[in-house]
């Protein structure tokens, strides 16, 4: 029953994710923020929910534009129930921006695939991840997904491989630019130092042991049919699946990596993972285990909303 609404893309799902969304920014900033609710209050959170669900959007398009599902909305709805279950992802404006131009570089990465205006996309993946550095730096991680890409595709032009760092070179230089104009300075627009963090004390809690451990054994679960049933599709689109999982590997450096460890830096990680839980709900073959698989991951959040 639950898993026929998700199976193919109908407007309906676009709607279960929009109110699945609403309630974790709802749930949010009644359990988890003590900010007094102004109007500027209600414009910024407004504004930060209009940027995550559009990013819902892109990775929407992305999946369907690369044919990296068959055509249903399962990754929007895991997506969109991982930010229920962990709310604090949504908790810092830069790393909700950071990800949404993440999702826009890995959509122009992932379109490498027809290798057409290849120049014009390599440059423009790796400036939306500059862009993305300049909110959360460790997003950077993510352009490594650029060269992954080249290596799949045995590219040896060696112009492809030098655009990348074109742009990397025009956000920065723009950056510094700006930065001259509105401090006087050479690098005052850089506040996101290469920090880091490896104290995980904050994961000892109940919520947290609940959503890392539902995130690892699905994950690592699904990634073990995903990977088996890449050797099943054509050969043009296997780099972009492989890519799929290098994108969660990026996640969990970030994670690794994260200065501060609150849950936000999770964010990175839900769009890659769901594409692949998506695949491998896809394939289940039993009706009665697709149906308890996906319903665990729903039950979860609403379970994790009541500690």
């Amino acid at each position: 029953m639950i898993t026929s609404l998700f199976k193919k893309s109908k407007p309906i799902n676009f709607a279960i994710v929009f109110f699945i969304m609403l309630l974790a920014f709802i749930v949010l900033n009644l359990k988890y923020v003590e900010v007094p609710i102004t109007g500027a209050f209600f414009f910024k959170e407004t504004f930060l929910f209009l940027v995550s669900y559009v990013s819902v959007l892109a990775l929407s398009f992305i999946v369907g534009k690369n044919s990296l599902t068959q055509k249903s909305n399962y990754e929007i709805v895991l997506y969109s129930l991982f930010l229920l279950a962990l709310p604090q992802t949504l908790s810092h404006p830069e790393i909700i921006y950071a990800n949404f131009f993440v999702l826009l570089g890995y959509r122009r990465i992932i379109s490498l695939r027809s290798q057409i205006n290849v120049n014009k996309k390599l440059f423009d993946a790796a400036f939306w991840i500059a862009i993305a550095a300049l909110f959360y730096f460790w997003a950077i991680l993510f352009f490594v997904l650029i060269i992954v890409s080249l290596l799949l595709y045995t590219d040896n032009n060696i112009k492809h491989w030098l655009i990348p760092f074109t742009g990397l070179l025009t956000v920065f230089l723009i950056s510094m630019s700006v930065s001259i104009i509105l401090d006087d300075s050479f690098f005052g627009i850089f506040n996101s130092l290469p920090e880091a963090s490896y104290n995980f004390n904050n994961y000892n809690s109940a919520q947290y042991v609940i959503i890392i451990t539902l995130l690892l054994s699905f994950g690592v679960w699904a990634s073990i049919f995903y990977i088996q049933n890449i050797k099943q599709k054509k050969k043009a689109y296997r780099p972009s699946y492989y890519l799929v999982l290098f994108a969660v590997l990026n996640g969990f450096l970030i994670i690794f990596f994260a200065p501060s460890k609150d849950g936000s830096e999770f964010l990175f990680l839900f769009a890659p993972l769901a594409i692949i839980i998506a695949n491998y709900i896809e394939i289940i073959q039993e009706k009665w285990f697709k149906e308890l698989f996906l319903s665990v991951i729903i039950v979860v959040p609403f379970v994790i909303l009541l500690l």
